[in-house]
């Protein structure tokens, strides 16, 4: 099969969905002729013009909220954020109008809206474009949550998420456009909560998120040489979460490290770690650990971000730690 990189992954599932369906249009700060901040949207306004192509103004607010207005009355926008981090600017109409519209209305008006948001650190973008703030959004009644890490499920969950009749935030990690997977030409749809095994293993589940997902691979690579067998879940989907897939591993592993770039306190992996002790707590041989960001502002400084971030070698040290508690 051939491969393709995240971006040309999100790209390709834009333009086919464009083509197929009339009422997709992208909306955003530079989707159009500049092919957007990171590339994403590139070369579709020359196919589809800039009436389903539309530069936006600098204003997030504005975004969103004719982005909420277009979908409520018919049409399907996939709205882009420069950066995840200037959601503020636009949340009175993600989590008070998009989230609330179809609920108010007795399920009678649909809001068939996807709002794409690059995020993550690891370019010394500083304390302002490089969170993780995936947890803000995972709170919301009413939205759906996407976080992929390979570009085979960053196709499949956008389809998915265009065609969905509902909000989603679908998040990508900045510093995965360039990972290369095989993905397939035609057109496909990854189902929303359901979470994939990337790894099978016997003696630990680790559950991370978006680039997460390949510190945990190396991590479990490098156990493998120790005799570590490690299984890596990842959940793509944050909201609606796949606990079934979760706690089944669980069960076949008794151990649970949970990995992710956002700060540990109220991260998304206190959700998950709630809900293993909650579901699967009797299947439980040591205490869930948690390997996250530590609570503080993503620093400019490149040694300092370095710190900042989860590192394969701590992932693997709180493995370890835990097989012998």
């Amino acid at each position: 099969m051939r491969k393709l990189t995240m971006l040309k992954a999100i790209n390709e599932a834009l333009r086919q969905e464009m083509r197929r369906d009339p009422k997709v249009y992208v909306a955003g700060e530079d989707v159009g002729i500049f092919g957007g901040c990171f590339g994403v949207t590139a070369g579709l306004i020359e196919e589809f013009g800039p009436d389903r192509v539309r530069d936006t103004p600098i204003t997030e607010s504005a975004i969103v909220g004719s982005s909420v207005g277009a979908a409520a009355t018919g049409l399907r926008p996939v709205a882009e954020l420069m950066f995840i981090d200037f959601i503020g600017v636009a949340m009175d109409q993600i989590f008070n109008q998009a989230a609330k519209m179809r609920y108010m209305f007795g399920g009678k008006a649909k809001v068939p809206l996807v709002l794409r948001m690059p995020c993550g650190a690891g370019g010394s973008a500083a304390a302002q474009h490089s969170q993780c703030l995936e947890a803000w959004l995972m709170h919301v009644p009413g939205l759906k949550v996407v976080a992929p890490s390979m570009p085979y499920d960053a196709k499949g969950l956008l389809i998915s998420s265009i065609r969905d009749n509902n909000p989603v935030i679908f998040i990508e990690h900045k510093f995965l456009y360039g990972v290369e997977g095989e993905v397939p030409e035609e057109s496909y749809t990854i189902p929303l909560g359901k979470a994939d095994v990337k790894k099978e293993g016997k003696d630990v589940t680790i559950i991370a998120t978006m680039a997460m997902v390949h510190r945990a691979l190396e991590a479990a690579a490098d156990m493998e040489k120790d005799g570590i067998s490690a299984e890596v879940v990842d959940p793509r989907t944050l909201q609606p979460l796949d606990n079934e897939t979760i706690v089944n591993s669980i069960k076949k592993t008794h151990r649970a490290v949970i990995v992710h770039e956002a700060v540990k306190f109220a991260g998304p992996g206190a959700e998950i770690a709630a809900m293993i002790a909650e579901e699967a707590f009797d299947y439980l041989d040591a205490p869930i650990k948690r390997v996250t960001a530590p609570f503080t502002p993503v620093p400019f400084s490149p040694p300092l971000e370095k710190e900042f971030i989860p590192s394969k070698e701590k992932i693997a040290s709180a493995v370890k730690a835990l097989l012998q508690e």
